[in-house]
């Protein structure tokens, strides 16, 4: 018997929770809301980076919640072009944590966009950093 009465919905919460526990290992954090955090504020500010064709490429190989996470508040006329360097890219993520900033932003955003990249083809993840200033691209591992 399914936890919550549907495989499906237990598969989309596992699924969920693996890039999440990704997040915290990868840092060495042992804090899952604020792994959930950077994880949410980085999908959320590459997204709106973005062209709204290339943004639902990527969504097309999330699992079900990590999309409907990237998802949320999505408005594609609302494309911030204006974020042209891993500076400001960082920002925008850390923005999310407001009074209780990262360490080192820059790292933490790295490992996010680096365990996005694991579970998504390296044919989208091409075409994703071939529509970003190559500053921005400084900030995932090659």
């Amino acid at each position: 018997m399914s936890a919550l009465g549907l495989p499906i919905f237990d598969k989309a919460i596992q699924d969920a929770n693996i890039w999440v526990n990704e997040v915290m290992s990868e840092l060495d954090w042992d804090d899952k809301h604020r792994a959930y955090i950077l994880l949410r504020s980085t999908l959320h500010v590459l997204r709106d980076r973005l062209q709204p064709n290339e943004c639902a490429h990527l969504a097309a190989q999330l699992p079900t919640l990590i999309r409907g996470i990237y998802y949320e508040g999505y408005r594609p006329s609302k494309m911030s072009a204006t974020i042209r360097h891993k500076d400001q890219f960082v920002s925008a993520v850390e923005a999310a944590f407001g009074n209780d900033p990262n360490d080192n932003p820059s790292e933490a955003v790295s490992a996010a966009l680096n365990i996005i990249a694991d579970h998504v083809s390296v044919g989208e993840m091409n075409d994703i950093k071939a529509g970003l200033p190559e500053d921005i691209r400084k900030l995932w591992d090659d």
